[in-house]
């Protein structure tokens, strides 16, 4: 599979669209988390968009994947997210305010306070990722439990 497939799944995933990413979106790349390349791939693509600050909707969707792939991917994401943290840090500052005066910026400061909490508590990133277990097994259990992806390694 080319590198350019795991780049093409985040870009969707973190468009410009004014809807956040599907829950197929994020788990088919949570999914990928497990495979080294394309974590490599999924995460470089993910720093790219959260230092996008002339696009709000890049920056929020890449943190709201980044929180599902920190309680639902590989542990690598968040050994990966940690060498970046000040990117996160940053993000809880950050200021985007639209031609017509709404701050776009308050909900990119909201989801990176979310995730840096995941990312600096232990505790509550194991509870999260506990839950996302035992929400998974369910929801894979009424579906059939099919995965798009089989060159994927679960665990």
């Amino acid at each position: 599979m080319a590198n350019s497939c795991f780049c093409w799944q985040v870009r969707e995933a973190t468009s410009n669209d004014p809807w956040g990413p599907s829950s197929s979106q994020m788990a088919d790349i949570s999914d990928l988390t497990y495979n080294v390349v394309a974590c490599n791939e999924i995460m470089t693509m993910l720093w790219k968009r959260l230092k996008d600050d002339r696009n709000w909707r890049h920056i929020h969707k890449s943190l709201t994947l980044l929180e599902y792939l920190l309680k639902t991917g590989d542990d690598r994401v968040l050994l990966k997210m940690k060498d970046n943290i000040y990117i996160v840090k940053a993000l809880t500052e950050y200021r985007f305010v639209e031609k017509d005066g709404k701050d776009q910026g308050a909900n990119v400061r909201d989801k990176a306070k979310v995730v840096l909490v995941l990312m600096e508590d232990d505790e509550k990133l194991k509870e999260e990722r506990a839950f996302a277990v035992k929400t998974r097994e369910k929801t894979s259990k009424s579906s059939g439990g099919q995965s798009p992806c089989p060159s994927a390694a679960f665990t």
